[in-house]
């Protein structure tokens, strides 16, 4: 397919418009003041081989490291309509423990793409309130490693 300067523009910004409008529903509905108020998180789209399409104007350092997250997960899941992975593991592209990651799969009949989003937490489990000590020896003393898990497949929560 061969797309004119116009067209190609129009495609951009459907795309980031919809990057956008995850950012937005993300924060509207979020319980967490860390998501809801401070808007610490960051929402993108991806092709079917995970290199990021289009991303929303959030947080540059989710944004840098979310598609290792997804190009793990392809190598890693076989994804049908309706999956979901959860992760927040440092060695699969996460940030820190409590930026815990969701991809999904976009399908039109065939695999076209995948949504995520990164958002921060509060805490997850470290040795200290708010999961980011400073005096941490190793990874494990800030909080719960998440290993990329379906969270959901088929719909269906896992």
């Amino acid at each position: 397919m061969t797309l004119d300067a116009v067209e190609l523009e129009i495609l951009r910004g459907s795309l980031q418009s919809v990057a956008k409008e995850m950012g937005a529903t993300l924060g509207r509905t979020a319980f967490s003041p860390n998501i809801k108020e401070r808007k610490d998180f960051s929402c993108a789209l991806f092709d079917a081989e995970g290199e990021m399409v289009s991303q929303a104007e959030h947080i540059p350092v989710h944004l840098g490291s979310m598609p290792l997250s997804v190009k793990e997960s392809l190598r890693e899941f076989t994804f049908t309509d309706g999956d979901m992975i959860l992760l927040n593991d440092p060695y699969w592209g996460g940030t820190h423990l409590p930026d815990i990651t969701l991809i999904t799969p976009i399908f039109c009949g065939d695999l076209l793409g995948f949504a995520a989003c990164r958002a921060h937490h509060a805490d997850v489990g470290g040795k200290a309130p708010g999961s980011m000590p400073g005096d941490s020896r190793e990874v494990f003393e800030e909080g719960i490693i998440i290993p990329p898990v379906k969270l959901y497949a088929h719909g269906t929560l896992n």
